[in-house]
């Protein structure tokens, strides 16, 4: 069995006009399985294709066509089970959610209320003072997606896109564990990292493929840890559902704003009513969408054209064998075997494209080396360019590698590598070639060297007085030196002598 002792969080109080209140926060997070075709037809999945042009007939519910489960659905959810620390239930079953809505052709949605294929499970999540905390997963569901209203195309008429229905869904669910706006998003953040990492779900908040339903209450202190105790809800407050929220930042300010007018109708007395709601960014609100339906209403029932779906645990240890590394492993082994700090190592892991960059870069190198070189000069080089994606980078990890090469060697400083690594960045080249071809390696002979400190000591008596009085001063020649030798010179040798002719 798993371990899913509850680590109680410090809640995210709110002061009403009254007293004090707390928040309980359960997320239903939509993701969208990254296969080729959907969850029941052959039907394409890409994204952008034109209005219903990736519709089978079993999407469009055209009478006696039967849904064909798509195998590779369910390998990636049993691999987003296992990624999850999750239980893998070797017997599950569709069911029926009955409802019309105009972009759902069947009339129902088949998805898994009874019997979901994959159980309890559990996601650490690091929160921004430092501290972690585990929020427990109650299940992992697959079900199909729906079409697309589209209402901003003519004032008087409404569009259905089809090319959504049937895409496969896994909907996570979570415990009414989180307490806070920003629990909320670093837990859907966690969730859209480890599921990039597993290659299950792409994560494009933007396109709608990860997607989150925020379930909100409130109570008084203390009221939540009744409910821990008794597992009865009724010692919590009415919750209300804000539906399809596709931002972090959106997610938090939500969660802020439904708190507030949950707050403000309990102490006027009114009654908070349990339903899903919407929110509006621009007017920072949310507004009523329609009465919260419970699992009566949608009238499940055991899907009559879909029999039990059954998976054998040699499968399951397959997939459980080809897990990758996921990013709480892998911040750990960049800490060990790289020496880098807690933070650099969470930059470094926080997208996995981001990770094996680096890795590629810091193989057989100085590791703390090549994440500054990653971190602070490549990352701020890409942000500065309209915030490109590493997978953008016009600089290779083989050339980034190369020039923490050069540095090592002593053939290079790291003020002529960052001269080099804008010259790749946007030229290109082999960084090894350009230093040679260009004149560009650091000046290492001591002879040469000593030369020049002599020629600027013998240039500026006045200065080497004031340096003899305060020896801070002495930079200033090794500047000097530096601009003499065109920033050629090795610094740690430039310093050196710089301090012996002037006997510092």
């Amino acid at each position: 069995m798993l371990d899913l002792t509850y680590d109680a969080p410090a809640p995210k109080v709110i002061a009403g006009a009254q007293h004090d209140w707390e928040l309980v926060i359960g997320l239903e997070v939509h993701a969208q399985v990254s296969t080729n075709a959907k969850l029941f037809s052959g039907a394409s999945t890409k994204f952008g294709a034109e209005p219903n042009s990736n519709v089978a007939f079993v999407d469009a519910g055209m009478p006696g066509m039967l849904p064909v489960i798509n195998e590779g659905c369910v390998a990636l959810a049993v691999k987003t089970g296992l990624g999850l620390n999750a239980e893998i239930n070797l017997r599950s079953a569709f069911d029926r959610k009955n409802y019309f809505y105009p972009d759902l052709p069947q009339g129902y949605q088949i998805s898994q209320l009874y019997h979901p294929i994959v159980g309890e499970g559990k996601v650490l999540v690091e929160l921004g003072d430092g501290t972690a905390r585990t929020v427990r997963i109650e299940r992992i569901h697959l079900e199909q997606d729906a079409g697309k209203s589209i209402h901003d195309m003519d004032p008087n008429m409404s569009f259905v896109d089809l090319n959504r229905t049937g895409v496969a869904l896994m909907e996570i669910v979570s415990r009414p564990d989180i307490r806070g706006p920003e629990e909320a998003a670093a837990y859907v953040g966690k969730l859209r990292q480890i599921l990039r990492y597993l290659g299950t779900c792409d994560g494009n908040m933007q396109n709608g493929n990860l997607r989150a339903d925020v379930n909100v209450s409130i109570c008084k202190p203390g009221a939540y840890e009744k409910y821990q105790e008794t597992q009865d809800f009724s010692h919590l407050g009415t919750r209300c559902e804000i539906k399809n929220m596709n931002s972090m930042r959106f997610i938090q300010a939500a969660i802020e704003v439904e708190a507030r007018r949950q707050i403000a109708l309990v102490e006027d007395g009114k009654e908070v009513v349990q339903e899903t709601r919407l929110y509006d960014p621009d007017k920072n609100e949310t507004r009523s969408m329609r009465s919260k339906e419970e699992a009566h209403d949608y009238r499940y029932f055991p899907d009559p054209d879909l029999l039990p779906l059954e998976i054998e645990q040699a499968w399951v240890d397959d997939i459980a064998a080809s897990l990758p590394e996921l990013p709480d492993a892998k911040k750990a082994r960049f800490i060990g075997d790289f020496g880098l700090s807690d933070y650099d190592a969470s930059v470094l892991t926080a997208d996995v494209e981001n990770a094996t960059y680096f890795e590629a870069v810091a193989e057989g190198r100085d590791g703390k080396l090549a994440a500054n070189w990653v971190i602070n000069e490549l990352f701020g080089r890409l942000k500065k360019d309209g915030d490109k994606a590493i997978t953008e980078s016009p600089v290779s990890a083989a050339q980034l590698g190369g020039i923490i090469t050069l540095i090592k060697s002593g053939d290079i400083s790291g003020k002529i590598a960052k001269d080099l690594f804008e010259i790749i960045y946007t030229e290109g080249g082999d960084p090894a070639q350009i230093v040679e071809e260009r004149g560009m390696k650091q000046v290492t002979d001591t002879g040469a060297i000593e030369t020049a400190v002599d020629e600027v000591i013998a240039a500026n008596p006045a200065q080497v007085e004031k340096a003899k009085q305060n020896p801070k001063l002495a930079g200033w020649f090794v500047g000097q030196v530096m601009k003499a030798t065109g920033g050629k010179a090795n610094p740690a040798a430039v310093n050196k002598l710089v301090a012996q002719k002037l006997g510092l």
